[in-house]
């Protein structure tokens, strides 16, 4: 048989813990203490350096190319012009291209989705699909693309991919991560500066009154001695008060110099800008720099304009040997008199044409100019051999 066990109910330890609380009014605590969580996207340095890749890849022309056996052509034909021209009845080229760059970068997490549209075996419209409609299945190797809840083959779709996941390769993850603590610290930067331009506790005047007043003991008649004494009714007419109860100290409030909240900025904005892989000048940090900003477009936009160009070249194209790709010279910055001069010696050499010089510096083709000529009379190619001083060389040497 058991035996029942009997005890003492020992009683509940109470532990006491030392508690830090911060009192301050309503007002106070908006000032210091950000409310909510702030997405990246609500982030102007964030928005303001993807928006400028975003521009830069939209601003460029995408050409159709074909590998030939003397290099590579550009082709123009219909496909060419559905891409580049006008990928969708509803928006320009430029604002379908940005809205896929900007959810790579940003609203998709590293992700955009592209929904082509066909007719007949023709290529209709290109639908982008907005990120909030987009979320992804793992299917064991492969995966899935739900739109609205519903599955799709990636396979039928434009899948562009920004960063991919340690995890799921197949998968972007974008630059959250490595941007939450940026942004909210820049969100802090800004509520704490907004909270100080609004304060009202930044009195640059304090008048010492004598506590024994009984006029000082309300508030009626703290104003009623600020208009006796204080309150003046010109502009910069001094004051006469009683020298035994009033004291004036002039004081200079706190400023946002002092809290160093311009440095955290700067600080904040290159880490943006490193992060994000734009020059720190775009965030209005430093200054206009012409090597740092082709080295961005060789590296940032470059980058990103390729993956763009590997998927509409995977799946819209069928022919081996077609390709599409980015005009990426248009964002170089040159110096136009240094272009000229470029164009001009490639011209003397034979090299281009008159009219490739034209273009390149933004000028409409001639029908004359489109021949390869070479030399200073610019003779064309084919009848350098007719010079004169050639030939009459030629006859004395055979004497």
């Amino acid at each position: 048989m058991s035996k029942k066990r009997g005890g003492k109910k020992v009683p509940p330890v109470s532990q006491k813990r030392c508690s830090a609380v911060w009192v301050t009014d309503a007002t106070g605590w908006n000032d210091l203490c950000l409310t909510q969580y702030r997405p990246l996207d609500r982030c102007p340095e964030i928005v303001t350096a993807c928006s400028r890749i975003a521009d830069l890849i939209a601003t460029m022309t995408i050409y159709l190319m074909e590998n030939t056996k003397n290099g590579d052509q550009r082709m123009r034909n219909e496909l060419s012009r559905k891409v580049d021209i006008e990928p969708t009845s509803y928006m320009t080229r430029h604002t379908w291209m940005t809205g896929i760059v900007m959810n790579m970068l940003l609203y998709g997490r590293g992700n955009a989705v592209v929904v082509p549209h066909t007719q007949d075996g023709l290529l209709g419209d290109l639908e982008p699909i907005t990120a909030e409609r987009v979320s992804f299945m793992q299917d064991g190797y492969k995966y899935k693309i739900l739109i609205d809840g519903i599955a799709k083959d990636p396979a039928d779709l434009l899948h562009f991919v920004y960063r991919p996941d340690k995890h799921q390769l197949w998968r972007g993850r974008g630059i959250s991560i490595e941007l939450k603590d940026v942004a909210r610290n820049l969100g802090q930067a800004a509520d704490t500066i907004d909270g100080c331009m609004e304060s009202k506790w930044k009195p640059s005047v304090i008048v010492k009154v004598d506590a024994l007043t009984d006029e000082f003991a309300s508030p009626e008649g703290r104003a009623k001695l600020a208009d006796e004494y204080i309150k003046t009714g010109k502009a910069g007419e001094p004051w006469l008060i009683p020298a035994e109860q009033f004291s004036v100290q002039e004081v200079r409030p706190l400023s946002l110099k002092d809290l160093a909240i311009s440095d955290t900025v700067t600080l904040d904005k290159k880490t943006v800008a490193s992060i994000v892989g734009v020059p720190a000048f775009l965030l209005g940090v430093g200054e206009f720099n012409d090597k740092e900003w082709n080295n961005f477009i060789n590296s940032t936009v470059h980058s990103l304009a390729q993956s763009i160009e590997q998927e509409l070249t995977k799946k819209l194209l069928i022919s081996p040997k077609w390709y599409w790709k980015f005009n990426i010279r248009s964002l170089y910055s040159y110096d136009l008199k240094e272009l000229a001069d470029v164009y001009k010696d490639l011209r003397a050499t034979g090299v281009v044409t008159g009219n490739e010089v034209r273009d390149a510096i933004g000028m409409e083709p001639r029908d004359e100019l489109d021949e390869l000529q070479m030399l200073e009379n610019y003779i064309p190619v084919d009848k350098l051999g007719d010079q004169k001083k050639l030939v009459q060389g030629g006859s004395k040497n055979e004497e």
